[in-house]
């Protein structure tokens, strides 16, 4: 079926926005068989007890990994701390424990499937990945010869990417592989056109997965005994085929029941059903066809007997043992119980899982289709096969797109930066699934190929190619998401994309709830059509407040705001300042100066600062990490804007302040460096030295944030470069060292720029009553460390170099003119530039 942007209604009027995201309209879409919520409890009862980390966060990545409750982890540790488990190939009292919790969780996953040993068996591995390259790798594959055409390789287009890779083990046995669209195995079962004859035996494998992991669609489970059967053939080659069924999004939260649906061979990955442990996966085998496994490879605990030299190996009887090489993850096996027995106690099962998350994907869906702009056209194109009428053919995936009222796609990495402001958790891209991004995007085999050249690679943020998408966005629900979450991914759709911020609605996205304060401007710049920005005259009462009294004189002039290039990038217009017209170098006064010591803090505000090696002295040296080294953003913890840092140069201290909290003093030099402990840590995915700050500060902010953190400093003996610049003069490079910044030792803003952001901002207000962000705050929400009065708004853009008294920049650069020790940055400086040629 073709991919459905969705009905075309009328627009619904502004009064019923209200009544789509009512909870008694989610009970209207949600039919009396899709039940929302558990008999075991309330909703909000178990968030408030297992997901309380949750709180201000809305996750909507459970086709990526579920989330893990509190109760399993402290069950799974206060098992480990009752009891010693050894390794499971020992003989001992503690080995034999660990053996038996093993062959238990083997029951326990069989019984989960509702079948037995009898007629199953387990094979851990790392996951669903590994799980399909062993029966790859053991599949008893037949090539070519002149006797018959060997084996055959096919699987489903709608296939995750390690389905795949198997073809390359097939081609390596010389056998074919063939890809098949969901369409062309619909119309055979239709057809029932298989060829069977009994008397071939050749092998041949059939890959497909029970739910996409792409759009959610479910694949017919009936598709296994026909094809067993022979009543279904994926091909009109003669020979047996056997069918490996990858579950893993499929179990996720639905039920499978191998008794009815007996599989030869199902892949699963654990951490998608229990989000704990990770790393960890099964094969189930069918007993009836284990023995067609050809191993190669033998590893420690998997052999019976076998000489050192001599080519003499005996297996172990076990399919189990036989293919689980060296010692198995056992303490995350034994993690499974846990998981389990929790799972059970939370939901009552699978079954009421799938209907649980069903209905919140079908609420989901009915909003998003009736979402219209003013004109009638889709806020949305969903990538689906289904209209989300039954869980059993469509599971708690959403895919899609979002639109502009001109029908033409946003990126979905705009999509998701959005949505990030907003702690909102989506999965852009492909989601390792080509053939399924291909078919449902329209996407060509040239057109991905072109897409490699241009730069584009899987997992990347490049969302728009020539104005074609590359991918998508996809929103997933798992058992305890909430109609809570359903409505402020909805509210988000709403407002961002149709302006329907008031009051009325049921519910607000407000920052100190689910909104994150960050060091980007919360704002909609990035979703402004282009096409709706009306001239806006820059000569106003507004713009002399804001250039602060400057002498300049402007020209009047008609701003057009940045079109959009082929791919997505901005096309910056041609901006020239009116000093430069008669030749002369235009000269623009620095109004503010900021420095960050602790990266992601408050700002400090200076009329007067020295320059140091890697830019303002001390600017961004500091950064706050968790306990696992990792550098928090205000996008993780909002509250690091309260923490505000001041430098005392003449004591050479760092004074660390807090609203309820003692001022702390940190030193600025590097004295006890050596004594402190030197650890790495990663800022935009590059390698930093730093050390640590001692105790005192640690205790500080642990107790400020509630959870442990440290305060490490970048080494001095440590040099992070930034990209080569080149200036005017391409025989002279210069490579700049950086501190804790992102990517430039300087960030500069111009007042203008802001003031037309501003201004568009409260033009996007319905009431037009209100400031929705006052200009010096929208200004801070930048974190820059130099703002200038320019004249025209985005200009900037065009300047190749500025000079500051004797000190030159080239793109947030010093260039090495001059000897920098003992200079300073002034307030009211004087500023000189160099268009780009």
């Amino acid at each position: 079926m073709a991919s459905k942007p969705g009905r075309r209604p009328k627009p619904p009027p502004e009064q019923q926005w209200e009544e789509l995201l009512t909870f008694q309209h989610f009970q209207k879409t949600s039919l009396s068989r899709h039940s929302y919520g558990y008999a075991q409890g309330t909703m909000r009862a178990l968030i408030e007890s297992e997901f309380s980390r949750l709180r201000g966060i809305t996750y909507l990545d459970h086709a990526g990994t579920t989330l893990y409750p509190q109760s399993q982890l402290t069950r799974f540790m206060d098992d480990l701390t009752k009891n010693v488990y050894g390794n499971p190939h020992s003989q001992h009292i503690s080995s034999k424990l660990t053996y038996d919790t093993i062959e238990h969780v083997r029951y326990r996953i069989l019984e989960h499937f509702n079948t037995t040993s009898e007629h199953y068996s387990v094979i851990f591995t790392s996951g669903s990945t590994a799980a399909l390259k062993l029966v790859a790798e053991a599949f008893p594959w037949s090539s070519a010869s002149s006797e018959n055409e060997g084996s055959r390789f096919c699987y489903l287009s709608d296939s995750h990417t390690s389905v795949v890779g198997i073809r390359k083990i097939a081609e390596a046995m010389q056998v074919s592989s063939v890809s098949l669209k969901p369409e062309d195995i619909l119309l055979s079962e239709k057809s029932n056109g298989a060829v069977y004859e009994p008397a071939c035996e050749t092998p041949h494998l059939f890959c497909y997965p029970a739910q996409s992991n792409f759009s959610g669609t479910k694949y017919p489970l009936s598709w296994v005994e026909m094809l067993k059967s022979g009543r279904l053939s994926p091909m009109t080659t003669p020979g047996k085929w056997f069918v490996l069924l990858d579950a893993a999004s499929y179990v996720s939260t639905s039920p499978l029941d191998l008794t009815i649906h007996a599989a030869d061979f199902i892949v699963i990955s654990f951490y998608k059903i229990f989000g704990f442990p990770t790393g960890l996966g099964a094969l189930l085998v069918n007993n009836r066809v284990s023995h067609f496994l050809q191993k190669t490879y033998f590893g420690g605990g998997t052999a019976a007997a076998y000489l050192v030299g001599e080519d003499f190996y005996v297996p172990r009887k076990s399919v189990s043992e036989r293919f689980e090489d060296g010692t198995i993850s056992f303490l995350d096996i034994i993690a499974l119980k846990h998981g389990f027995d929790i799972l059970e106690r939370l939901t009552g099962g699978m079954e009421n899982i799938k209907q649980h998350t069903f209905a919140l994907a079908h609420y989901t869906y009915t909003v998003l289709v009736a979402l219209r702009y003013p004109n009638g056209a889709p806020v949305i194109q969903v990538y689906s096969d289904t209209e989300f009428n039954s869980p059993e053919i469509q599971g708690p995936i959403i895919n899609f797109n979002v639109l502009d009222d001109n029908g033409d796609i946003i990126g979905y990495s705009q999509v998701e930066k959005m949505a990030s402001l907003h702690n909102i958790h989506v999965r852009t891209g492909c989601f390792c699934n080509t053939g399924a991004c291909q078919r449902h995007l329209k996407i060509s085999n040239e057109t991905i190929k072109k897409n490699l050249q241009a730069g584009h690679i899987c997992g990347d943020d490049i969302d728009l190619i020539d104005g074609h998408p590359t991918g998508s966005v996809r929103i997933s629900f798992g058992y305890m998401s909430t109609i809570e979450d359903a409505q402020t991914f909805l509210k988000f759709i709403i407002t961002t994309r149709l302006g329907k911020a008031d009051s009325k609605l049921p519910f607000q996205v407000t920052p100190g709830e689910t909104a994150a304060v960050t060091g980007e401007p919360v704002v909609q710049d990035e979703w402004v059509n282009k096409h709706e920005t009306g001239k806006l005259g820059q000569e106003d009462g507004l713009l002399q407040t804001e250039l602060d009294k400057s002498s300049m004189t402007t020209k009047e002039t008609d701003f057009h705001p940045p079109a959009t290039k082929p791919g997505g990038g901005l096309q910056i217009p041609s901006l020239t300042s009116a000093a430069t017209l008669d030749g002369r170098l235009p000269k623009f006064t620095i109004t503010n100066i900021y420095i960050y010591p602790i990266k992601s803090c408050a700002a400090l505000e200076v009329t007067k600062w020295p320059i140091g090696n890697q830019g303002l002295l001390y600017d961004r040296n500091w950064m706050i990490v968790n306990h696992n080294g990792i550098c928090l953003s205000q996008k993780q913890e909002p509250r690091l804007c309260l923490i505000k840092p001041l430098i005392d140069l003449h004591r050479k201290t760092l004074v660390v302040t807090a609203e309820g909290m003692d001022p702390i003093d940190v030193p600025l030099d590097e004295n006890n460096e050596k004594e402190n402990q030197i650890c790495q840590s990663k800022v935009c995915a590059d390698r930093v030295n730093t050390y640590d700050c001692g105790e005192k500060i640690s205790d500080w902010l642990s107790k400020f944030f509630g959870r442990h953190c440290r305060l490490i400093k970048q080494s001095s003996n440590f040099k992070r470069s930034a990209n080569k610049k080149h200036t005017k003069d391409s025989s002279h490079v210069t490579t700049a060292s950086l501190s804790l910044v992102n990517e430039a030792q300087y960030l500069l803003i111009n007042r203008a720029s802001v003031l037309e952001l501003h201004q568009l901002l409260n033009e996007s207000d319905e009431n037009g009553t209100k400031e929705l962000l006052p200009m010096r705050e929208l200004i801070e929400r930048f974190r820059a460390n130099i703002v200038i009065n320019g004249t025209q708004a985005f200009e900037e853009e065009k300047w190749e170099e500025i000079s500051i008294g004797t000190l030159n920049f080239l793109d947030g650069t010093i260039l090495p003119v001059t000897e920098i020790c003992d200079l300073n940055i002034i307030l009211d400086s004087s500023l000189f530039l160099i268009p780009h040629p």
